[in-house]
């Protein structure tokens, strides 16, 4: 079975906003519970498990590490086996200084060779797999170009965004259920051409599900996840549109007290550019939130940490420099239009 053109259909960027009629809806006072919501809503046309890892290894050398799993419904009811409306999407990806390794899969659902469980939690496909552990998770990549086993901690709570977990994204209501696990210490090993090496570091989990969550004027998404020495943390967007820019975002205090930050409180200025895959990406950013005298310089570990997968888009690991320091990941898509 050809996954590809059904995936192209249905899980491009610029696709987010395609119509969702059939599917369910995000629905205010719908609040996440657990551990039901860390499974699949195979109701909803589309939702990721996400995952994204600053670390430093014994070399004393700063990595970057991401593991996620798309799941695209092609239609609003389901059937079994081969005949299942689930596509399923993996991405791994390996940031050093110099050099950027990506990996990409696709799954058919319902032969079981991709899924979620919520209890007890297990996402996988394929040999990729991020499954509940004691304390957190494990989350493994192997083998291939991009490769790690690591180990996740937790150390502080779970964190709603927007209302309760109901995140809109655009002025004419679109939204998704979103909600993120920042505080995640990591253990482990990475694989390099080189070897194995030894890292530590800290990691953030997103879910988030929907069934249109942009609107139909908008690209592409700058999306950040910030982790400061003091202990706290933020989750900022922006949303392209031909019409502007609409953001959102989460203040979120050392103890994990959520603050809910709406369409242009925030500011996020790209200050640097460098051509990518011959697009030219913001690569540094100047972000600054009043609320918290935030005013920083964002900078990517390495340029080019271009995933050049059936949807191409910029990931890596940042550094944050200013008011406050620390580190990160950026995303950024909707560059290659």
């Amino acid at each position: 079975i050809c996954l590809t053109p059904m995936v192209a259909t249905a899980q491009g960027f610029a696709g987010l906003g395609t119509d969702a009629t059939g599917f369910a809806e995000p629905s205010r006072g719908d609040v996440p519970s657990f551990p039901a919501d860390q499974g699949a809503h195979t109701d909803f046309r589309i939702e990721w498990w996400y995952v994204t890892a600053n670390l430093t290894g014994d070399d004393g050398i700063d990595y970057g590490v991401q593991w996620t799993l798309f799941r695209t419904a092609l239609a609003p009811t389901d059937a079994p086996d081969w005949d299942s409306s689930q596509v399923w999407m993996g991405h791994a990806a390996l940031t050093t200084p110099s050099e950027h390794y990506f990996a990409e899969k696709l799954s058919r659902g319902g032969v079981g060779t991709a899924g979620v469980t919520a209890d007890p939690f297990d996402a996988w496909i394929d040999d990729w797999q991020l499954v509940a552990a004691d304390d957190g998770y494990r989350m493994t990549a192997r083998p291939g170009p991009v490769s790690f086993d690591l180990a996740l901690t937790t150390f502080g709570p779970r964190v709603l965004h927007g209302e309760d977990g109901f995140s809109v994204k655009s002025p004419s209501g679109q939204a998704s259920h979103y909600y993120s696990e920042p505080f995640l210490a990591v253990s482990g090993d990475i694989l390099l051409d080189s070897g194995p090496v030894r890292v530590t570091g800290l990691a953030w989990l997103d879910r988030e599900w929907s069934s249109q969550p942009l609107g139909d004027d908008q690209s592409g998404w700058d999306w950040f996840s910030l982790s400061f020495d003091d202990g706290s943390k933020l989750m900022a967007f922006w949303l392209r549109s031909d019409t502007g820019r609409y953001s959102s975002g989460t203040w979120i205090a050392a103890d994990g007290t959520p603050t809910a930050i709406g369409d242009g409180v925030m500011t996020a200025l790209p200050v640097e550019a460098e051509s990518v895959a011959g697009q030219a990406i913001p690569t540094a950013w100047r972000l600054t939130y009043p609320p918290q005298a935030l005013d920083v310089t964002i900078k990517a570990l390495n340029h080019g940490a271009w995933n050049a997968g059936l949807y191409p888009y910029w990931e890596g690991p940042v550094s944050v420099t200013g008011s406050h320091i620390g580190l990160g990941y950026l995303e950024m898509t909707g560059y290659d239009n």
